[in-house]
């Protein structure tokens, strides 16, 4: 019972530790201005979570980024200027769109070539297998009793 006790108050105390940081709604000048911003941070990446938008994303580094973007468009930076400052900083990971370039030609064509090489595979193993079959034999059937 003493141990009970005890855990209980050291996980009771070790609760009041935990970040619980609650983000403040940025304050927009018009509606243009938050449509842009909630477009812009829809299409990049938060570079913590990797599988969610900045616009998602809980984490503190896109809490950070959301707030520099909103800095950088209220200092008149297009969208592509924004984009292209966040590659500089994280490369073309941050994009969901990333551009066609050879940097980027594995991201965009690698799933082909994986469908390409693994029917090829696929072509190779049938045909080795059919010049295995003798060409005039019947092939073994299944006989119904």
């Amino acid at each position: 019972m003493k141990r009970f006790a005890f855990l209980l108050a050291l996980l009771i105390s070790t609760t009041g530790w935990a970040q619980t940081t609650v983000e403040a709604p940025p304050s927009f000048r018009n509606d243009s201005e938050e449509q842009r911003f909630r477009d812009l941070t829809a299409q990049l990446r938060c570079v913590m979570c990797q599988n969610q938008s900045l616009a998602d994303s809980n984490a503190q580094i896109a809490h950070d980024l959301r707030n520099e973007i909103l800095r950088m468009m209220r200092e008149g930076k297009t969208d592509a200027q924004i984009k292209q400052f966040l590659v500089e900083r994280y490369t073309d990971f941050v994009l969901y769109q990333p551009e066609v370039k050879p940097m980027t030609w594995l991201l965009w064509f690698g799933p082909a070539l994986v469908l390409l090489v693994g029917a090829g595979v696929v072509i190779v193993v049938v045909r080795k297998h059919s010049a295995k079959l003798p060409a005039g034999e019947p092939r073994d059937l299944p006989e119904d009793e």
